[in-house]
């Protein structure tokens, strides 16, 4: 109890003297991170931003030449030469030579007819567009870039168109688009191995193929938040799937698209958390270097405050136990003057009783014989008592055992004997388990007798009715030592109680059916012998005692 209380003030000292040490080392330290977090973050959002900006501005610088290249040619030519295929072609030649922007020209008239063609896809000449919506669009807007459709072609493209009023006629100049340009100019914002980089329109459907959140002409891949309704440009960090990420979009002011980058916080504040790691390793080499000088230091100050409280509990505890074995001795001198009397009579009166049946010259007969035998056994009980009550005085005063041959077998059975009618009444079965190979052994019968006799009393008191009790004798070679061990199927011993069974005093049982000597006086008793006594015991598993003898034969 000392020990924990002062470990425990140990501690509360160690605590405040850590507290007033690192308290002011944390807090600082978590300022600074705190700050340097929030301005790095700050920069990876805003170079994000830049990144989104940066790469929707090309596509609107893209976008914007393709609609003025097409809207130059379609007003500076005539219906009349642009519907000749061979003067298209050579047009279509001058523009690839200096981009590779197209995959093909067409001329379609007011009906929707497809007059003129040149491209990959031959089968496109002679269809009729009217009912299509570019065609509807581009007729009522002017100019007209489209989302990403299948069309006729049954393949992702792309279109944009330029109405041209002509006199008295209408008609459409339509180029189809490079996606893989697109592409390249989008894949250009992926960053690191987990970004990604995407176009949707406006109705969340993505224009381009990204890496991770699904195909083109499909809706990006869930939870990927929708960013179709973007106006202008923005950042915000949310969950992705499992994971959290950085996203950032940018409407494209040519088209209805929206412009879509993500890039992970994990992998972007990399640099971030590595100085965090490195910080906090020094931060748990200077809380260990702390921690240990203030150990040190605490451990030495209640060192010698605890000897000292350690010296006076055991004074105290010396001074009390003496007090008891006063008491125990009191206790146990007048028991054994109230006893000692009537045993005399006792005695007294059966060696009388025995010579009158001498000096009568009563003739020998089995009743006589009976009579005899009777007044043996009362005189062999009579000086057994003696035996016991002397022996407690003895425990009392410490005297020396003595000693002489016993036999332990014997010894058990005798015992086991005063038992036999309680044990019926309350339907307690006694099983003796008896090494028929045991010797006899240099000991003190009488009190062993005792030490028995407290044990299986207990048992018997904790079984109650309807259990076992098991007594079982072995010679342990090894250790050249008898063994007597008691078991029983009783409710057994809570482990807090368990330490303190062979205290004096000390009970389990309900006031007035114990005193808490019987135990103290067997484990007392056993020690004069030179011996050792073992409890073990859980609740609700029963208890077993183990008594172990030195062998002293001879």
């Amino acid at each position: 109890m000392v020990d924990k209380e002062y470990n425990v003030l140990k501690w509360k000292i160690i605590a405040a003297i850590l507290s007033f040490s690192l308290i002011p080392l944390i807090v600082v330290g978590w300022f600074i991170y705190n700050q340097f977090s929030t301005s790095y973050q700050a920069k990876i959002n805003e170079n994000i931003q830049s990144l989104v900006e940066s790469r929707r501005n090309s596509l609107d610088l893209f976008f914007e030449e393709r609609v003025s290249q097409l809207t130059t040619l379609a007003h500076s030519h005539q219906f009349s030469s642009l519907r000749n295929e061979n003067f298209l072609l050579g047009i279509f030649n001058t523009m690839q030579a200096r981009s590779k922007s197209y995959i093909d020209l067409g001329v379609i008239d007011h009906n929707g007819d497809h007059i003129a063609y040149v491209g990959p896809h031959q089968d496109l000449r002679g269809l009729n567009y009217k009912n299509e919506e570019w065609f509807a669009a581009t007729m009522s807007s002017g100019v007209y870039i489209s989302d990403v459709f299948m069309g006729f072609r049954s393949v992702p493209h792309m279109i944009i168109a330029v109405m041209v009023r002509e006199k008295d006629m209408t008609w459409i100049l339509r180029a189809t688009i490079n996606l893989d340009i697109i592409d390249r100019v989008v894949r250009s914002a992926q960053t690191g191995q987990y970004g990604d980089a995407f176009i949707i329109n406006r109705q969340n459907i993505l224009q381009t193929n990204p890496r991770f959140v699904g195909s083109i002409l499909e809706h990006p891949a869930c939870p990927c938040p929708d960013f179709s309704k973007t106006i202008s440009t923005r950042v915000k960090e949310t969950k992705c799937g499992n994971e959290n990420y950085i996203f950032a979009s940018a409407a494209i002011n040519t088209t209805n698209w929206v412009l879509v980058v993500m890039e992970s916080p994990q992998e972007q504040l990399s640099a971030l958390f590595r100085a965090r790691e490195r910080a906090e390793i020094l931060l748990v080499f200077g809380v260990l270097i702390i921690f240990g000088g203030t150990y040190l230091v605490a451990r030495s100050f209640m060192g010698k405050l605890l000897r000292m409280a350690k010296e006076k509990a055991l004074s105290d505890e010396m001074c009390f136990q003496s007090n008891k074995m006063a008491a125990l001795g009191k206790m146990a001198a007048g028991l054994a003057h109230e006893v000692n009397n009537p045993l005399a009579v006792i005695g007294e009166k059966a060696g009388w009783v025995k010579d009158l049946l001498k000096k009568e010259g009563i003739p020998e007969g089995p009743h006589i014989r009976e009579i005899a035998d009777s007044i043996n056994k009362i005189e062999y009980h009579v000086d057994r008592a003696r035996k016991v009550t002397h022996r407690l005085l003895g425990f009392a005063r410490r005297m020396e055992p003595v000693m002489e041959q016993g036999d332990i077998n014997k010894l058990v059975n005798d015992t086991v004997s005063f038992f036999s009618n309680d044990a019926l009444f309350r339907i307690i079965k006694i099983i003796t388990q008896l090494d028929s190979n045991m010797p006899l052994v240099t000991t003190d019968s009488s009190q062993l007798q005792q030490v028995f006799l407290n044990i299986i009393n207990n048992s018997v008191d904790a079984v109650d009715r309807e259990g076992w009790i098991k007594i079982s004798t072995m010679v342990d070679r090894i250790s050249n030592k008898a063994v007597i061990a008691f078991e029983d199927n009783g409710p057994g011993i809570d482990q807090e109680n368990l330490r303190q069974i062979f205290d004096p005093f000390f009970t389990t049982k309900e006031p007035g059916k114990g005193t808490g000597l019987g135990l103290s006086i067997s484990y007392q008793i056993i020690e004069y012998l030179g011996g050792k006594i073992d409890v073990e015991s859980r609740k609700g598993e029963g208890t077993k005692f183990t008594v172990s003898l030195l062998l002293r034969v001879g």
